[in-house]
């Protein structure tokens, strides 16, 4: 039987599991035609069992022995278990597909089973959605999305058996091309910088690195140990094991990168200054509001230009960003967004968050709460912005009409807003516990308008929704 140890990293994110937030990696794509299930079910059996072992594999052995949690092959293994079919009732319409999805996030998944899942799920609006759960413990958030973009095809009538070698050069090629779009400009740190930092994590002692990183009071660790926890808001406060799950109607991209181009600001400026702008509504809607609260922003630290390797895994940073809230003004909103946004993409911040998440790995359970539960303080919602696709893409020959994905929040964090961009259209999707959040649909109106608002004071008219 095939096994392996689990890296510290990947173990810290299986202690992170709690009954208020799952650490599942949740993500859905919508069809506007039904989706074959004979043909889905030989996709995910070719390129999802076959090139990655973890997803037949199950934790083994004792959380509370450290260094000895591995992946083991599962001797029950059926993919049938794993690739799950149900129907929408009726209406089948958005909402009743929020609801399915919130229904599913609030649910863990079998400790006793690989840890992932996938539904097929017919009766949407006369076509399907495919939901699909992945423990983070498996791979981080942007490796998951590589996973599952991999698995689809520029073309309706592609093969979906093994390729020859020289096809395979090609997907390769094309895959790779994808990637490239699939990290945020959120923040970028140097390849060289990153390299040189995860290097002095793997050479010392664990007494060492973990002495390193609680020490340096001058350095990035140090400054994110030490910065207060976030403003007191109702997006703090007890969770419950109940979330909602929505996302807006599609936005026209080229619209926002006109409102970018009239503010010499990028897509993710303008994107997080709506999200900045929503928040405002919101809080003040809930007599709420404060001058700034911080999101938690992850980013890649894997190269782009490889492949995704066998293990999969976690490497990724997070860094804190300060939305100001707090600024009425739209326009000095967005200024301010883009000034803070460009300090941080020169930072060092999430490369040491990468090495938190290896230490705490090593730690017992009870050590690693208390780690989590002080940084994820520090921020009120994590917030991710994924560029996907330009082009269309097909899975199992069906046209992927939209996409959505969460990574979960940790600790005691309320709230995830995620943005996704796909073939022109940009959504934005919300992951929200129910107790703290009860109106997510809120947040998406507000964010709606901030957009529209933007837009219409550069008198851009072409700006629409749906």
């Amino acid at each position: 039987m095939a096994s392996t140890r689990i890296s510290t990293a990947d173990v810290a994110w299986l202690q992170m599991d709690r009954p208020t937030n799952n650490m599942v990696v949740n993500g859905v794509m919508w069809f506007d035609e039904p989706v074959d299930w004979d043909r889905l079910r030989q996709v995910y059996q070719e390129r999802f069992l076959g090139p990655y072992p973890k997803f037949r594999q199950r934790v083994a052995g004792s959380q509370l022995s450290l260094g000895r949690l591995r992946w083991e092959d599962d001797p029950d293994f059926d993919l049938d278990r794993h690739l799950l079919q149900s129907r929408l009732p009726a209406p089948g319409d958005r909402a009743t597909l929020h609801r399915y999805v919130s229904q599913q996030m609030s649910r863990p998944l079998d400790r006793d089973r690989p840890l992932w899942e996938v539904h097929l799920i017919d009766g949407y609006n006369g076509g399907s959605a495919v939901f699909t759960r992945i423990h983070h413990a498996i791979a981080d958030g942007i490796a998951l999305i590589r996973l599952l973009l991999s698995m689809t095809d520029d073309q309706a009538d592609e093969s979906l058996f093994l390729p020859t070698d020289r096809e395979e050069g090609a997907r390769d090629r094309s895959l790779t091309a994808r990637a490239r779009g699939l990290v945020s400009d959120a923040v970028r740190v140097s390849g060289q910088l990153a390299q040189e930092s995860i290097g002095v994590l793997k050479s010392p002692s664990r007494a060492i690195q973990l002495a390193e990183l609680v020490s340096a009071g001058t350095t990035a660790l140090g400054k994110d140990l030490l910065i207060p926890p976030d403003y007191r808001t109702v997006l703090k406060g007890q969770l419950g094991s109940a979330k909602h799950a929505m996302w807006s109607e599609p936005f026209d991209l080229a619209s926002v990168k006109a409102i970018g181009r009239a503010h010499e600001a990028t897509i993710n400026d303008v994107v997080c200054a709506a999200v900045a702008g929503a928040l405002r509504s919101y809080l003040q809607h809930r007599d709420s509001l404060t001058e700034e609260i911080r999101a938690l922003v992850p980013f890649n630290l894997r190269p782009l230009d490889e492949p995704l390797p066998r293990n999969l895994g976690n490497k990724f940073g997070i860094v804190f960003l300060p939305l100001p809230v707090g600024i009425e003004d739209r326009r000095e909103r967005l200024a301010e967004i883009k000034r803070r946004m460009d300090a941080i993409k020169n930072s060092a911040e999430g490369v040491v968050a990468y090495g938190i998440l290896s230490v705490i790995g090593m730690t017992p359970v009870q050590i690693e709460k208390v780690v989590v539960d002080l940084f994820a303080s520090k921020g009120s919602l994590v917030l991710t912005n994924v560029p996907g696709p330009r082009q269309p893409v097909y899975l199992a020959g069906t046209k992927v009409a939209g996409i959505m994905g969460w990574v979960p929040s940790s600790g005691g964090v309320s709230l995830g807003m995620s943005i996704f961009s796909y073939d022109g259209d940009l959504t934005v999707g919300i992951a929200a516990d129910a107790r703290l959040v009860p109106d997510p649909e809120r947040l998406v109106e507000a964010f709606n308008a901030e957009l529209a608002a933007l837009l219409q004071e550069d008198h851009h008219p072409e700006f629409h929704v749906g």
